[in-house]
C-alpha cells in the first residue's frame, strides 16, 4: 500500500534538507567567507532597480540589457572596457564511486603571471580580459587518460607548468562572463560574490610563478586545492543570484504579474549554458591534478586521475537508485522501484561522479513524478532503466521510462532553463549553507536537467527527453565511448 502524506514542493524542499544533512553522499562541506563590498553592490543595484519604476515596461527592459558592468564591481578596476561578453563555462560534481572508495573532486581555478597591478595589489581588470581573449586548449577524455596513465613526479610537474598557462585564460573568460551577465543578472548579490571568489583565485595563481621543481609544484597544488574549496559554492551562489533578479525584476517591472517567467529570457540561458559548461571544463583539470597527485602515493586501481577505465553504468546507476529512493521515501513515504533492463556487464573509460550526477538527476525527477501523480494508489508503477550498445557502436544509450503523468507540451522548452522555478523552493533549498554542486543535484533550483545535459555533452554525449501527457516521461542519454571528442568550450 503506498504511504502518502501532503505533498507540497515545501515537503520536498525540507525533505531535500534533511538528505543532504545526514547523508553521507553531502559531506565535505564548503566554507565561504563573504565579502563586504558585496553589501555595497547590494546598495547599488537597489539604487539602479529603484530607479526603474515609472518607466514603460519596454524602456526598463531595455535598460537591463544594456546595463554596464560597471555599476558593481568590488575590485577598484577598470569595467568601462567594451569587452565581449559571450566566454564563459560551467560546473562539476563528485560521485562516491562505491567500489573503489573513490572520491571525485573537481574545481575552478585561477591566473598567472604577466600585467599590471594596482596599488592596492589587485589585478587591472584590463589583464584579466586580455587571458579571456586567449582561446582555450581544448582537451579530450582520451587526452587526459593517456596522461594520467603514466604517474610520477615529471608527469605531475609537467602538468603544473601547463595548468599554469591554461587556467588564467579560463578564469579569465569567466570573470569576463559574469561582468557581461544580461538583464541586470550581474549586479545580484550572490553573483558578485561567486565573481569575487573568481578575481580572488585569478589573483592566487596570478602572482605564482610558473613551477619548475618539486617544491614549486607541491605549492602550486596546494593553492589549486584551495581554490578547488573556494568555489564549492558557485552553483548554488548563482541560483541565489538568478532568485534575487527574478525577485527584483518582479517589484520594479512586472508588479507581480502572475504570468512573469523569466525562462522565457533566452539570452540568459544561453549565458548560464557557457558560463557552466566553462566550469565543467575547469573543475575537470584541476581535480585530475589533484587525484593524479594523490594516487602517486595511494594508487586506486583502474584508475587515472578522476577518470575510472572500467565505468560501470549499471553500478552507478544502482549507486543513484539508492540514493534517489532515499530522498523519496523522506519525503512522500515510499518510492517507485526500479526495473533495470539490457546490458549489465559493459565498461569503459569515463568520469563516474558525471554520470552519477546525470543518474540522480533523472531518477529523482521519475520518482517524484511517479508518487505525485499516483496518490492513493496501492502500488506505484516501475521506473524502467534500459542500458544499450551495438556491435562497433560509438555510443552507449540509456533509457530511464517512467509514468509520472508526463510534461505538457507548451512547457517541454522550459525543463532546459536554469530559471524555471519557484521561489518557495529557491529559499528553502538556499538556506543550505553549505550545500554544493560537488554533492548531489540541485534539487529545487531547475539546474538539475540543464546541468546535466552539459555533462553529457561535455565528452560528446546528449541528453533528450521525449513526454507523453497524461502517461510519462522518456529520457535518452548518449555516451560517447571513443573518448576522442574534445571539450564544447564556447
Amino acid at each position: 500500500m503506498l504511504k502518502t502524506t501532503t505533498i507540497t514542493t515545501t515537503t520536498f524542499s525540507s525533505s531535500l534538507h534533511k538528505f543532504i544533512t545526514n547523508k553521507a553522499l553531502y559531506k565535505n562541506k564548503a566554507n565561504s567567507k563573504t565579502n563586504a563590498n558585496t553589501i555595497t553592490n547590494y546598495s547599488k543595484q537597489q539604487h539602479y532597480f529603484s530607479s526603474l519604476k515609472g518607466s514603460s515596461k519596454e524602456s526598463m527592459i531595455k535598460n537591463l540589457i544594456t546595463f554596464h558592468p560597471s555599476m558593481g564591481g568590488s575590485e577598484q578596476l577598470n569595467l568601462h572596457e567594451n569587452h565581449s561578453n559571450n566566454d564563459h563555462h560551467h560546473h562539476h560534481t563528485k560521485h562516491n564511486n562505491h567500489n573503489n572508495g573513490h572520491h571525485h573532486r573537481h574545481t575552478d581555478s585561477s591566473s598567472t603571471n604577466g600585467g599590471h597591478q594596482s596599488k592596492s595589489g589587485n589585478v587591472d581588470l584590463s589583464v584579466v580580459y586580455d587571458f579571456a581573449k586567449q582561446p582555450p586548449t581544448n582537451i579530450s577524455l582520451k587526452m587526459l587518460m593517456e596522461f594520467g596513465s603514466k604517474i610520477n613526479k615529471q608527469t605531475l610537474l609537467n602538468s603544473a607548468y601547463w595548468l599554469h598557462t591554461e587556467l588564467p585564460k579560463r578564469l579569465g573568460k569567466q570573470i569576463r562572463q559574469l561582468d557581461n551577465l544580461p538583464k541586470g543578472l550581474n549586479l545580484m548579490p550572490s553573483v558578485r560574490l561567486v565573481r569575487d571568489w573568481y578575481m580572488q583565485s585569478f589573483m592566487d595563481l596570478y602572482h605564482l610563478k610558473k613551477p619548475k621543481t618539486a617544491e614549486e609544484e607541491l605549492k602550486f597544488t596546494k593553492i589549486l586545492d584551495g581554490i578547488y574549496t573556494r568555489h564549492n559554492p558557485t552553483l548554488i551562489s548563482v541560483a541565489k543570484g538568478v532568485h534575487e533578479l527574478k525577485q527584483k525584476m518582479k517589484e520594479s517591472i512586472y508588479q507581480s504579474d502572475a504570468n512573469f517567467d523569466l525562462a522565457e529570457f533566452s539570452e540568459l540561458h544561453t549565458a548560464l549554458d557557457n558560463f557552466y559548461i566553462n566550469r565543467i571544463g575547469m573543475r575537470m583539470l584541476i581535480g585530475q591534478h589533484l587525484e593524479l597527485h594523490r594516487q602517486l602515493e595511494e594508487p586506486i586501481k583502474d584508475y587515472a586521475g578522476l577518470i575510472c577505465l572500467t565505468t560501470n553504468p549499471l553500478s552507478i546507476a544502482k549507486d543513484a537508485i539508492e540514493d534517489a529512493k532515499d530522498l523519496c521515501t523522506m519525503a512522500y513515504g515510499d518510492a517507485p522501484d526500479v526495473i533495470i533492463k539490457g546490458k549489465k556487464d559493459l565498461s569503459f573509460p569515463f568520469i563516474p561522479s558525471h554520470l552519477y550526477y546525470i543518474y540522480f538527476e533523472l531518477f529523482k525527477n521519475s520518482m517524484r513524478a511517479t508518487v505525485e501523480s499516483h496518490q492513493g494508489a496501492k502500488h506505484l508503477p516501475p521506473i524502467t532503466l534500459i542500458i544499450a550498445d551495438g556491435v562497433n557502436n560509438e555510443d552507449i544509450s540509456i533509457k530511464i521510462s517512467d509514468e509520472g503523468k508526463g510534461i505538457p507540451r507548451k512547457d517541454m522548452h522550459k525543463i532546459w532553463s536554469y530559471l524555471y522555478t519557484t521561489a518557495k523552493v529557491m529559499a528553502d533549498v538556499s538556506e543550505v549553507s553549505n550545500f554544493s554542486d560537488q554533492h548531489a543535484p540541485l534539487a529545487g533550483l531547475g539546474y538539475g536537467l540543464p546541468i546535466s545535459r552539459l555533462y553529457a555533452r561535455y565528452w560528446g554525449g546528449d541528453l533528450n527527453v521525449m513526454s507523453m501527457e497524461g502517461f510519462g516521461t522518456d529520457a535518452f542519454l548518449y555516451l560517447h565511448r571513443v573518448g576522442d571528442k574534445e571539450e564544447p568550450l564556447p
